[in-house]
C-alpha cells in the first residue's frame, strides 16, 4: 500500500473532488447534447434559406441573399460575425447529412464538437455513403475513447484508405506546389514559410530541435564551470546575454544553416553531424510495391507509399515490426543492425506518452516501470511504457495509479477511483487482411470502449509480409534528406 505523501488529498477532499468531477462530466454531456441541438437548429435555418434560394432566379446577382440573410439574423442574435455563422451552417449541413452516426454520438454526449470536426474533416472526401458509414463506425470507437488530438491521425489514415485517389497520386500533385515565402511583420520582423512534404518538414524540425538541445546542454555545462571559478568578476555576469529559448535557438540555427551552410556559430562542435530522426510505419505489401496503401508518419498522419519506399531505401537501418493479425499489437521487432530490441518494440507499440490524451512523442518521453523496479517490477515488455516527464511524475508523486494488462493496455485509476484505459496506438492503426482489396472498418474498431484487447499468443508468427500483410516496417532513423 502506498504511503501518504505531502500534498495528498484527505478522504473528505477526495469525496468532494469525485462529486465535482461527476457533476462536471454530467454537465459536459449536456453541453455536447446542446451543441448537437444548436447544429440541428442552424441546419434547419439553412434549409429555409435553401428553399428561398430555390425560388430565386440563378441569374440574379443577389441569389445568395437568403443564406446571407439567415446568417446575419443568427450573427446578430449570437453577437458573432455573419461569416462565422455561414461556416457554422456549412459544418452543420455536413455533420447532419453526411455523418449521421457522428451527429448521434454528439447528441448522446459521447463525443464533443472537436471530435465531430476531426471526423467530418477527415472523411469529407469519402463520396460512397456505405464507405463513409464504415469510416464512422470504426472511427467513432476511437473517438469515444480518445482525445480529439489522438483521434486525428487515426481518422486521417482510415480515411486515406477509402480515398478514391491514392495518396501517392495526390502527393505527387501537391509536391509541385512546394515553395518558400516571406511574409513581412511589424517591428522589423518577417516570417519565412516553407511548404514541404511532411516527412521533410518534420525531419527539418527534428534536426533543429536536436541542435538546439545540444546548444542548451553546452551552455548549461559552461554555466556550471563558470560558477565554480572563484575569480569570476560580478560585472561579467551582468554583461552576459540572456539565455535563448529552444524556439529562439531553432530560429537562429535555421538562419545560420541557410546563410552559412554549417551551424558552427552556436558554440558546441559537431552540430553538423546531427541527423534528423523520423518514425515511419509502412505496411509490408506497400513497401514491396504490391499496393499503394499509405504509410504513417508517427504522431502526424499518413504519407504516400512512394515517399515511404524512398525513405526505407535511403535509411541507415530500419526496424521490422511483427504485429498480431487481428489486434495489431506489436509482438516482436528486429533490425538489420544489432540494437536494443526491447526499446524498439516499445517505441513501435507506444509511439507517444501513454497517459490518456497525451501525444508527446516517445523520443521526448521516459521508459517507466509500471510496477517500480525497486519494488520488484521486471524490466520486460509487459511492465514498461513510455511516459512524458509531466505524467511520469504524476504517476509517482500523486495518488494516480496504473496497471498494465497483457495486451499493452494501461489502466489508469484516478484518485477518485475512476478508470481510464489507454490503448496502444498500434492496436488501432492496423486492420486484418491488410492486403489488396481489404475493406475498411474490419480492424480493432469492433472493440467497445474500455474493453481489454486480447493479447497475442506466444510463438504466433504474423506480419511477415506473406499473406495478409500485417507486418509493418517502422522507425527509419538518420535518413538522408
Amino acid at each position: 500500500m502506498r504511503s501518504p505523501r505531502d500534498g495528498d488529498f484527505s478522504p473528505a477532499e477526495l469525496a468532494k473532488l469525485d462529486a465535482l468531477v461527476s457533476a462536471a462530466s454530467a454537465l459536459r454531456m449536456k453541453i455536447r447534447a446542446l451543441q448537437a441541438r444548436e447544429a440541428q437548429l442552424i441546419h434547419e435555418a439553412a434549409r429555409l434559406a435553401g428553399d428561398a434560394h430555390a425560388r430565386t432566379s440563378p441569374s440574379r446577382f443577389d441569389a445568395e441573399m437568403p443564406y446571407r440573410t439567415v446568417a446575419a439574423e443568427f450573427g446578430a442574435a449570437f453577437r458573432i460575425s455573419d461569416r462565422s455563422v455561414q461556416r457554422m451552417m456549412s459544418e452543420a449541413d455536413i455533420l447532419i447529412t453526411m455523418f449521421p452516426a457522428t451527429f448521434a454520438s454528439l447528441a448522446a454526449g459521447h463525443i464533443d464538437r472537436a471530435h465531430a470536426r476531426v471526423l467530418t474533416e477527415a472523411g469529407a472526401h469519402i463520396d460512397d455513403p456505405s464507405a463513409r458509414a464504415d469510416f464512422e463506425t470504426t472511427a467513432l470507437v476511437v473517438a469515444e475513447r480518445e482525445s480529439a488530438s489522438r483521434l486525428r491521425p487515426f481518422a486521417k489514415l482510415l480515411a486515406e484508405r477509402l480515398h478514391p485517389r491514392s495518396l501517392t497520386e495526390r502527393h505527387e500533385a501537391a509536391a509541385t506546389e512546394r515553395a518558400v515565402r516571406v511574409i513581412d511583420l511589424p517591428d522589423g520582423m518577417a516570417e519565412l514559410v516553407a511548404t514541404l512534404p511532411s516527412t521533410m518538414a518534420h525531419a527539418v524540425f527534428d534536426r533543429l530541435s536536436a541542435m538546439a538541445r545540444s546548444v542548451l546542454r553546452a551552455a548549461a555545462a559552461e554555466a556550471r564551470e563558470n560558477q565554480d571559478r572563484e575569480n569570476r568578476a560580478r560585472e561579467d555576469q551582468a554583461d552576459d546575454a540572456p539565455p535563448r529559448t529552444t524556439d529562439q535557438l531553432r530560429a537562429d540555427i535555421l538562419t545560420d544553416l541557410l546563410l552559412a551552410g554549417i551551424p558552427e556559430a552556436h558554440g558546441p562542435a559537431g552540430l553538423g553531424a546531427i541527423r534528423a530522426t523520423v518514425q515511419v510505419v509502412v505496411p509490408v505489401l506497400s513497401l514491396l510495391g504490391a499496393t499503394q496503401e499509405p504509410a504513417t508518419l508517427a504522431g502526424v498522419g499518413p504519407i504516400d507509399a512512394e515517399t515511404a519506399r524512398r525513405l526505407a531505401g535511403g535509411a541507415k537501418g530500419w526496424d521490422r515490426v511483427l504485429t498480431h493479425p487481428i489486434t495489431g499489437h506489436v509482438i516482436a521487432a528486429d533490425r538489420y543492425r544489432p540494437g536494443k530490441q526491447l526499446k524498439r518494440i516499445l517505441r513501435a507499440r507506444d509511439q507517444h506518452c501513454r497517459f490518456p490524451g497525451c501525444r508527446l512523442p516517445v523520443r521526448n518521453s521516459d521508459l517507466d516501470h509500471t510496477v517500480d523496479f525497486a519494488l520488484g517490477g521486471p524490466t520486460t515488455y509487459g511492465n514498461l511504457a513510455h511516459l512524458c516527464r509531466r505524467h511520469h511524475s504524476l504517476k509517482h508523486e500523486s495518488a494516480w495509479a496504473v496497471k498494465q494488462r497483457p495486451s499493452g493496455v494501461l489502466e489508469w485509476t484516478s484518485p477518485t477511483g475512476r478508470r481510464h484505459p489507454d490503448v496502444p496506438t498500434s492496436s488501432v492503426m492496423f486492420r486484418p487482411g491488410g492486403g489488396p482489396g481489404a475493406g475498411p472498418g474490419t480492424g480493432t474498431g469492433a472493440h467497445r470502449r474500455g474493453d481489454a484487447l486480447p493479447a497475442p499468443r506466444a510463438g504466433t508468427d504474423t506480419g511477415t509480409g506473406t499473406g495478409t500483410g500485417t507486418g509493418v516496417l517502422g522507425g527509419f532513423d538518420s535518413a538522408p534528406f
